[in-house]
């Protein structure tokens, strides 16, 4: 893997390390950084819509509703939207960090059915490709592109506010604590030899706070949209609460105040190079199947030499469940630890896209997972909500499944 072109100081706090991509993964980055790019266009068309529709209402209720102040309501949420194009455009003000081509178009990547952001999960197309035919012309981005955008910044408040709080305390502090415990006879200062991957990364917080307790740690992403986006967090950010956006003004449903709609959040709630003196932490961009499921690379190996996996909400994205554990099972070391969070959403499931799809209930990925070969130590449930807008009227919350599970040794 080659590490991407950041100074020393950067790479002090996180190392982005990147596979070669191939032209059609390049355009498909290029599209992505659109999306960012024509974010504030798109928003406030949306909102305007609104304003188009207030004015084909009777007079009367027009003036009803302008006592109310609808109309300020909407200039409210257009500098909202200016504000988080602000932001965006700075998360992608240098695309090029990652070496990667950023001109060219592509038909856009398939799409899994579900999602775990349920606050936009039925609210697009789940079909398969739309073909794009500009030749030439600058990427449009599809409702599905802006979809993802807008999830990027409700994980946003998840990962990096202290707004997330709780759902990081819900999920991230078991899931640490359980790594400290099977850990327990190892000094702190001797965590840096103990070697922690965390699939489907994200925002990097979890791997994040692992790294800050002193292990290696390296997370791995698929999406550029996280990716992008972590890249500024982690590494070009110097300050708590430098960022403010507002997460909440692209839907109207379901609140009961106007400061639930407009309320800003403020990020990072912590610094993210309070990291210990030389911290080993990366985030690797690529498919998990990819990248360790393929025989070892010897600049980056993998199979049998990770001491603990960590996987939060990220089992359900596979298409086939047998090959995430084989390959979970496969890079662990003997002894090594699995732990996971999450529930059984399976993002396959009825797609139009023709991919395969395999979907199995709770017991049953508990005893596939015997039979690949690990042992279940510690199981329970935890009841926890995913990118929730805590102001909400309407809230999601999954029976995650938790467990921690080790890698037998040989003989065992």
């Amino acid at each position: 893997m080659n590490c991407c072109p950041h100074d020393l100081h950067t790479l002090d706090r996180c190392r982005h390390l990147k596979p070669t991509l191939t032209k059609a993964q390049q355009l498909h980055f290029a599209n992505v950084v659109s999306t960012f790019q024509n974010y504030a266009q798109y928003s406030l068309s949306a909102n305007n819509r609104r304003r188009k529709d207030l004015y084909t209402l009777p007079k009367a209720d027009q003036e009803l509703l302008s006592r109310l102040g609808y109309r300020e309501k909407l200039d409210a949420v257009d500098e909202a939207i200016a504000k988080n194009a602000d932001f965006l455009n700075g998360v992608v003000a240098d695309p090029e960090i990652f070496g990667h081509a950023i001109d060219g178009e592509e038909e856009p990547a398939q799409r899994p059915r579900h999602s775990h952001d349920h606050a936009h999960s039925h609210s697009h197309d789940h079909g398969g490709h739309s073909h794009s035919h500009s030749h030439g012309k600058r990427y449009k981005p599809t409702d599905f592109d802006m979809d993802k955008l807008r999830s990027t910044l409700k994980q946003l408040v998840r990962d990096w506010s202290a707004e997330g709080k709780p759902e990081r305390d819900a999920c991230y502090f078991p899931m640490t604590q359980a790594l400290l415990a099977h850990y327990d006879n190892v000094p702190e200062a001797e965590r840096r030899n103990l070697r922690v991957l965390v699939p489907g990364a994200g925002l990097g917080r979890l791997a994040h706070d692992v790294a800050r307790l002193g292990f290696a740690s390296q997370g791995n992403e698929f999406s550029h949209y996280m990716l992008l986006t972590s890249h500024f967090i982690l590494n070009q950010t110097n300050e708590i609460n430098a960022h403010t956006i507002y997460p909440y003004v692209h839907s109207f449903s379901n609140l009961p105040t106007r400061d639930a709609l407009l309320r800003p959040v403020s990020l990072p709630d912590i610094l993210p190079s309070d990291l210990p003196s030389g911290a080993n932490f990366s985030l690797i961009a690529g498919d998990f199947e990819e990248i360790y499921g393929s025989p070892a690379d010897p600049s980056e190996p993998h199979a049998g030499l990770w001491d603990a996996i960590l996987t939060c909400f990220f089992i359900d994205t596979a298409k086939n469940i047998v090959n995430y554990l084989r390959i979970i099972h496969s890079i662990l070391a003997p002894g090594g630890i699995w732990i996971n969070l999450g529930p059984l959403l399976w993002h396959w499931e009825n797609n139009t896209t023709h991919d395969p799809s395999v979907e199995l209930s709770l017991d049953e990925v508990k005893t596939l997972m015997g039979e690949i070969g690990f042992v279940i130590e510690t199981e329970r449930s935890f009841d926890t909500t995913y990118t929730n807008n805590a102001q909400s009227m309407l809230g999601y919350v999954y029976k995650a499944a938790f467990w921690t599970a080790r890698k037998k040794r040989e003989g065992e």
